[in-house]
């Protein structure tokens, strides 16, 4: 008998609480009354994704796209504001009865739409760690109660709080999304890996184009980060996208008043941060941002540096009132000491093992030297213009230029029997098979080059058809990738995994050096991935409000891609030419039991890719056939409480088809593409602020993922890539109430992962990464001119692992002191 799922009983009681909430919440409404109106800039421009709130409460909302706002508010007289960098605050009277709606007259602010993305509700913004509309998501400007896709936002309000520097560690306050590798620089792949929904994803998107880094990507130019959940082919396509879902990094951008604000950070392991965030207007129509970063940090082990630098400049242009224009690139270099992985060359049954306490490893030992190190540069471009045909009608046309550089080694260790070891070392001693070695190797870079570019456009209109509301995009996307990417590696024979007088430094850069010319570069001994391909594409999107509550939304994307064929480092074609066609469709529907407040929400999403060339099982190269990811998910979105509580609620199934798998037995490397997977899962997320002085993160998120086709050695597995089943992230934040000591505040969080399956088959055994829970604090004094952080980073001081078939030590307690001066 099949035993019942854990999370189909948290889904049963998640809804039959939300029933329970709608009467009261009826009941509630009944003193309240309405408030509605409409905000224009002093030049007559629609001023949409405006907030706007009630002085001395967290009662407020939104405009639209059209400008227009609405909310309920208990029955009394308060004074409406809208506050805004450099610009005098608008204070409207309003008195609210019971019953009734308020119709404030249209209120004209004095500042251009640039302005606006530096938008500052003085009107007590609540819920700090939550962004009501998402442009990029659904490449509609849509509230998430009308999005039928799960989506969770990381504000820069959040990362500034918890003093988090990077991309990387900012996505452990997101629900359902685990790190699996830290950036590893290589060009074309190198940025950090993530699991999302039981499926490798990274960090490819940004303001919803692509945007690749194969370095770690610095936050300092962070406005939010959105994880957008469950195949997303239909908007996305196929490359910058995963099944499991995307991550999508949406930027600061120029306002058009004088800002500057200079931070320096401290911390252990010899970090040393300066920061830079200037906004000067260059006329009345231009406006100019420069945010940059340097930063060095050592490591918690023996060896191990890094060195990076980031800057981010962007220019907006208002050319007139319909057309405008934004120019932006973004600069990262580094160089990095290689961060130790343990890949397994003997299967854990044949070593016996199935977890890291079995091992010897020495946690704080980098087993390489720091001056082995590799350089890696990314440097992308943006453009961007804006033409406004009417209220009701635009365009966007944006092109995006990604170019990444890598050079260099990155030593990586494989896990070997006493017996391997002596077959690859005669001279050592045949050992009782107790795992005491580790064979040494690097996978190295030269010179590899990896550009891509994008031009889309799109047409987003909001009409009126058949007493219906339709909000839709039409959009053109062409992709290009040009690689040549050179991979090559280099042994160094083995060492002891564990012993104090074993001279582990001795692995540096005059013996790579040595080593790698010693072997020239020749077809023989360099694993290249050079190739071109155009990918061209058409989608559509409309959203339509049937009713003022039920809301349907429906997609469809064309993709043809052509891959122009793959070559060898002397030029010899390797892989012939091909083309693949794919249709990818979406539908989605919500319904609002409360209007604005609970939304029911079901959608069907899809996923594709194109795997490329491979080796059949008769030695013979092959096309694979696309691969399909197909989701059904559904689940409740919330906005209780005038905003106090946003809360998403889903269950998902995606079903994978066509996968390719490796053939053992074989004297060559061969695959075949009969596997299936299926994923499935439950999600929950709260951002709430319960009481004016405290905000709150939480999420919880379980992943029952495995094989349904393919090899019986693997069907019924967790898949060894698909990260632990149990993820769940914490965080709350307390800020002192109006004193002397305003400003003054602490947080406090965390994050769980059970047991992660990295090994996982009938024929290699099941190896295990144990279980964690990372605490975090941090105590903060921000006022207008000045901020004092002081976080504490893993305060327990916690040995954790994370890995992608891998095994990856991860950093132990860090203490980080910052100070911010705005001028």
């Amino acid at each position: 008998m099949q035993k019942p799922q854990p999370h189909l009983s948290l889904w049963i009681a998640a809804i039959a609480v939300i029933i329970a909430l709608i009467n009261p919440l009826n009941t509630a409404a009944q003193s309240r009354g309405t408030i509605t109106g409409k905000v224009t800039t002093a030049k007559g421009e629609i001023a949409d994704n405006v907030s706007i709130g009630l002085v001395g409460t967290s009662y407020g909302s939104t405009t639209n796209n059209t400008g227009e706002f609405s909310f309920r508010a208990p029955a009394g007289s308060y004074t409406l504001i809208i506050s805004y960098v450099g610009v005098k605050p608008v204070e409207v009277p309003v008195t609210v009865t019971a019953g009734q709606t308020t119709v404030v007259p249209t209120i004209t602010i004095n500042a251009s739409l640039s302005q606006l993305s530096e938008v500052n509700v003085i009107a007590n913004r609540a819920n700090r760690f939550t962004r009501k509309i998402s442009v990029d998501a659904a490449k509609i400007p849509l509230a998430n109660l009308e999005n039928a896709q799960s989506y969770s936002t990381v504000t820069s309000e959040l990362l500034k709080e918890q003093q988090v520097f990077n991309v990387e560690d900012a996505l452990r306050n997101a629900s359902g999304i685990q790190k699996m590798w830290d950036a590893t620089n290589r060009a074309g792949d190198g940025g950090g890996y993530f699991t999302l929904r039981g499926f490798v994803t990274q960090t490819r998107l940004r303001n919803g184009i692509a945007g690749l880094v194969t370095s770690g990507i610095d936050a300092i130019n962070i406005e939010k980060l959105e994880v957008i959940k469950g195949p997303s082919a239909t908007l996305f396509g196929s490359v910058v996208a995963s099944y499991g879902g995307l991550i999508n990094r949406v930027t600061k951008k120029p306002y058009e008043s004088f800002g500057l604000e200079i931070g320096h950070t401290v911390g252990n392991y010899d970090l040393s941060r300066t920061t830079v965030d200037l906004n000067t207007p260059l006329g009345s129509n231009v406006a100019f941002r420069l945010n940059t970063a340097y930063n060095y940090e050592g490591s918690f082990q023996n060896y191990g540096k890094s060195r990076s630098f980031a800057a981010m400049p962007s220019l907006s242009i208002k050319a007139n009132d319909k057309l405008s224009f934004l120019l932006e690139a973004e600069v990262y270099a580094g160089r990095n000491s290689a961060k130790p992985f343990f890949f397994f060359y003997n299967t854990p049954k044949d070593m016996g093992i199935t977890d890291v306490s079995q091992l010897n490893i020495d946690y704080k030992n980098a087993y390489s030297n720091d001056n082995v190190t590799s350089y890696a540069r990314s440097s992308n471009y943006y453009a961007e213009a804006k033409y406004k045909f009417s209220d009701k009608l635009t365009s966007q046309t944006v092109f995006s230029n990604t170019h990444s550089f890598s050079n260099g080694p990155s030593p990586y260790y494989y896990l070997i029997t006493d017996e391997t070891a002596v077959a690859l070392d005669p001279s050592k001693p045949n050992l009782p098979g107790n795992n005491n070695y580790i064979f040494r190797n690097d996978q190295s870079t030269a010179d590899s080059k990896f550009e891509a570019t994008e031009i889309q456009e799109n047409i987003n209109g909001d009409f009126n058809i058949g007493g219906m509301r339709h909000r839709f995009v039409v959009g053109l996307d062409f992709q290009r990738q040009n690689s040549r990417q050179i991979y090559y590696g280099n042994s160094y024979g083995i060492a002891p995994i564990n012993d104090p007088t074993f001279d582990y430094g001795a692995f540096n850069k005059q013996l790579v050096d040595a080593t790698v010319a010693a072997n020239p570069l020749t077809n023989a001994n360099t694993y290249p991935y050079i190739y071109r391909t155009n990918t061209y594409s058409a989608y559509a999107s409309d959203v339509i409000n049937l009713t003022d509550r039920l809301i349907a939304s429906v997609g469809l994307r064309v993709d043809n891609y052509q891959n122009k064929g793959s070559y060898l480092l002397d030029g010899t074609q390797s892989a012939k030419p091909f083309n693949q066609t794919a249709f990818s469709p979406k539908f989605g529907l919500i319904f609002q039991p409360v209007k604005d407040q609970v939304s029911l929400f079901a959608n069907y999403q899809n996923g594709f890719s194109n795997p490329g060339l491979y080796t059949d099982a008769n030695n013979q190269s092959a096309i694979a056939k696309l691969q399909n990811a197909n989701q059904a998910e559904g689940g409740v979105k919330l906005s209780l409480f005038d905003g106090k509580l946003s809360s998403t609620l889903s269950y998902y199934r995606i079903s994978v088809t066509n996968t390719l798998r490796s053939i053992a037995g074989l004297a060559y490397y061969a695959q075949v593409q009969d596997g299936t997977q299926v994923s499935k899962g439950f999600e929950a997320e709260v951002v709430a602020n319960p009481i004016p002085a405290v905000n709150i993160v939480a999420g919880f998120a379980y992943n029952d993922s495995k094989y349904t086709g393919g090899d019986a050695s693997i069907i019924g597995y967790r898949p060894n890539t698909a990260g632990s089943p149990y993820l769940a992230n914490f965080y709350a934040s307390y800020r002192l109430p109006g004193s002397a000591l305003k400003g003054l505040g602490l947080g406090f969080g965390g994050n769980y992962a059970s047991k992660n399956k990295i090994i996982n088959s009938a024929a290699e055994g099941t190896f295990s990464l144990p279980a964690y829970t990372i605490l975090n604090s941090n105590l903060f004094y921000d006022k207008a001119k000045y901020r004092f952080g002081l976080a504490v980073n893993n305060l327990a001081n916690k040995e954790y692992y994370t890995g992608y078939t891998t095994i990856n030590p991860q950093r132990l307690r860090q203490v980080v002191l910052s100070a911010n001066y705005k001028f």
